[in-house]
């Protein structure tokens, strides 16, 4: 039996933030005017409920607020959203529920009230601990500010977790190692660390793409990956996804639901899900705009303008995309199950070939630390 199909989590999309990033091509809107907060949960609670109708009977293991900057939100709005699911759903007992915050003094102050509200683990957007970096990836906190945050998180929540970016503009490998060093020092347990990517759309990719902004060679990007897996290795928070690291057992349960191909529900402007309904996987997505999505479930009881039966072809190659990102890598079998076909043996023993690719004892394919960095290529590879 499959014991990933009985994994469920919720995403709650959070929209607003105080400015846009130049690097994010997340969902997020800077909305300035009035806000009636408690009418814009209420959407949160409809949409839950006509979500609930369609799937119901779900035991909940995660819920994780992302954004935008859900650290915006008032908590007795947490509380509603959090109240809507347990209304609609069972709540597991040891149910993970993560709330992703800016370290900005005044949002770290409502820690406290995002606890009470049910929320067990945050995730803190410190980014860089460098000032000339947190202002260039416009970032309005200080580097100060980022470290009162992560202590505060740390002496409230019994789980924190904060992201870093690294092969940013002009970095050099010793300035991380010593920013790394000093991040791995500060973390309890788990630690993002994403390179630096330019996204269509962002400021950033218009910048790049003018000669204006200049990203490390292919080499340099890779010898930042190598450093970045021998420094959190050595400190005993390993990889246990291609930019996630973690002590055992402090893995995010949320996150591992999307890459062991679990079900999710995905509420909020611009949310994505996979829904199961009569042993067909459904990939949903809501309308993007705030309050276009408001319209829409107000009118409607939810904002999707997305709801796509996907094929046996279409889960089997997002299943290969989403499982190869992590250290336990993926289970043949189930991906013969999920699409009807088995991986090609002569394109796993030419992905061996090239170090790319091992069998694990219990039969599962994972990519190695020299295949990670080219990890777009062995999927391609072993979908073909």
């Amino acid at each position: 039996m499959d014991r990933f199909n009985n994994l469920f989590g919720v995403y709650i999309h959070w929209p607003f933030c105080a400015a846009k990033c130049p690097y994010c091509d997340f969902n997020s809107h800077v909305h300035r005017g009035p806000f009636d907060e408690a009418e814009y949960l209420k959407a949160y609670q409809r949409e839950i409920a006509a979500t609930a109708a369609r799937i119901p009977g779900r035991k909940v293991q995660s819920v994780f607020f992302g954004g935008g900057t859900p650290s915006l939100m008032a908590p007795k709005t947490v509380a509603g959203i959090l109240d809507a699911i347990a209304e609609h759903w069972t709540v597991d007992d040891k149910v993970e529920i993560t709330l992703e915050a800016n370290p900005t003094s005044v949002e770290a102050d409502r820690f406290r009230g995002y606890k009470a509200a049910g929320v067990n683990r945050v995730s803190l957007g410190v980014q860089s601990l460098r000032e000339k970096p947190l202002a260039e990836l416009g970032r309005l906190h200080s580097v100060d500010e980022a470290i009162a945050a992560v202590r505060l998180a740390q002496s409230i929540f019994s789980r924190s977790s904060f992201d870093l970016i690294y092969a940013r503009p002009g970095q050099t490998l010793e300035d991380w190692e010593d920013e790394l060093k000093e991040a791995l020092w500060l973390a309890q347990g788990h630690i993002s660390l994403y390179q630096l990517t330019i996204e269509q759309g962002t400021r950033y990719f218009d910048l790049h793409r003018a000669g204006k902004l200049k990203m490390p060679s292919e080499d340099l990007s890779a010898d930042f990956y190598e450093l970045t897996q021998d420094l959190a290795r050595s400190a005993g928070m390993p990889a246990y996804e291609i930019s996630n690291h973690a002590r055992p057992g402090q893995e995010s349960k949320h996150n591992l639901t999307y890459w062991r191909y679990g079900e999710y529900a995905g509420i909020g402007p611009g949310a994505h899900g996979r829904l199961v309904i009569n042993n067909e996987r459904h990939a949903t997505a809501a309308e993007r705009m705030p309050f276009e999505w408001q319209k829409l479930v107000t009118a409607r009881g939810q904002g999707l303008v997305t709801d796509d039966t996907l094929t046996w072809e279409e889960q089997g190659d997002e299943f290969l995309v989403m499982g190869l990102r992590l250290r336990e890598g993926i289970d043949p079998d189930r991906y013969s199950a999920l699409c009807g076909r088995r991986i090609s043996e002569r394109q796993i023993a030419t992905l061996k070939g090239y170090g790319f690719v091992e069998t694990l004892a219990n039969g599962n394919i994972r990519v190695t630390d020299k295949g990670w960095p080219v990890l777009d290529a062995v999927v391609a590879d072993l979908a073909a």
